[in-house]
């Protein structure tokens, strides 16, 4: 078999599944043998029909599991899987149109260790609540659109880390991409990444805010797991990420509105802990360089309504909360 797509279940019921299932049965140009779905029910009571899952013209391996997260019922369907391909997909998600998987095989025929496409995300208008459709262009923070060498992931040891239930995807995806120099970028989307409405990160003005701990969290996990495969010079790299992603969204206006105390607070003794954990590091990275990789956050930054710097990054740090005695 080329290639399965790999389906976390919890509290889905087969309303919200049979989209994304629909979706891969009417995909143009491909032998159904040739691909499966392997959906893993994450320790919860609300189980897939019998009447869905053989209703299609491929194969769907369903297995209750005990419960262990989102990144541990990754794991679960990856030890599950036999085909010489993975797509992970989220079971509220779908295929963005009829070609995706001819997309997907086609570059299956060239050979790749990880494909990162682009991919769809439907919003709503805010007053006609009409859908709206905005593409990303080669993101990592998600796991949409990404499909991955199964055998690849084995030689490398590259797992879902099961403490990371947030920010948990960026972790992954940059693990795949470091550590192979055969990783394919197509622009050609085939993922819609569906609205829904009980989605807590995109209605939650505050779920940055919230989360950027976590989001700390997974960067030091990927540095230490980086290092720990040999690949230092880019765990150097995402250490400086890192810091520089901190300054700027930390002197956003949101983070300085003194109603988001608790979390700029929060978020920076976090923040404190990982600089003083990477401070060598970033000293001996010399200036240039640094330079050069602050760009693109910068850019991002200005775009999402960045404050003017009104201290340089290295005042910045200075001022951290210090290490509680």
């Amino acid at each position: 078999m080329k290639l399965q797509i790999l389906i976390p279940q919890y509290k889905e019921t087969d309303e919200i599944v049979k989209p994304l299932l629909d979706s891969i049965a009417i995909q143009q140009t491909v032998d159904f043998s040739e691909v499966g779905v392997i959906i893993c029910n994450d320790g919860s009571d609300v189980f897939l029909s019998d009447e869905l899952l053989n209703s299609y013209p491929f194969k769907i391996d369903y297995h209750k599991e005990p419960h262990r997260g989102v990144s541990g019922t990754r794991n679960a369907c990856l030890d599950y899987a036999t085909a010489d391909y993975v797509q992970f997909a989220d079971a509220d998600d779908m295929f963005l149109h009829a070609c995706g998987l001819y997309i997907i095989m086609q570059e299956i025929d060239k050979g790749f260790d990880s494909l990162v496409s682009c991919f769809t995300e439907e919003t709503r208008h805010p007053q006609t609540r009409e859908p709206i459709y905005t593409n990303h262009e080669m993101d990592s923070t998600f796991v949409h659109g990404k499909v991955h060498r199964r055998q690849y992931l084995i030689d490398k040891g590259i797992r879902w880390n099961d403490k990371l239930t947030i920010h948990e995807d960026s972790y992954f995806n940059i693990l795949c991409q470091s550590l192979s120099t055969n990783v394919k970028y197509s622009p050609m989307p085939f993922y819609l990444w569906k609205w829904r409405d009980d989605s807590v990160c995109r209605h939650d003005p505050k779920y940055i805010l919230k989360t950027y701990n976590n989001m700390i969290d997974s960067n030091d996990a990927l540095i230490e797991t980086l290092v720990e495969k040999g690949a230092v010079e880019k765990g150097i790299f995402y250490v400086i990420v890192m810091i520089f992603d901190a300054y700027y969204t930390m002197n956003k206006p949101e983070w300085i509105n003194q109603e988001n105390k608790e979390y700029r607070d929060a978020t920076e003794k976090r923040f404190a802990e990982y600089y003083r954990k990477y401070e060598e590091t970033w000293v001996k990275v010399p200036v240039q360089q640094k330079m050069q990789i602050s760009q693109g956050i910068r850019g991002r930054s200005v775009m999402e309504g960045m404050q003017m710097e009104s201290m340089t990054i290295d005042e910045w740090l200075k001022q951290l909360p210090q290490k509680e005695q």
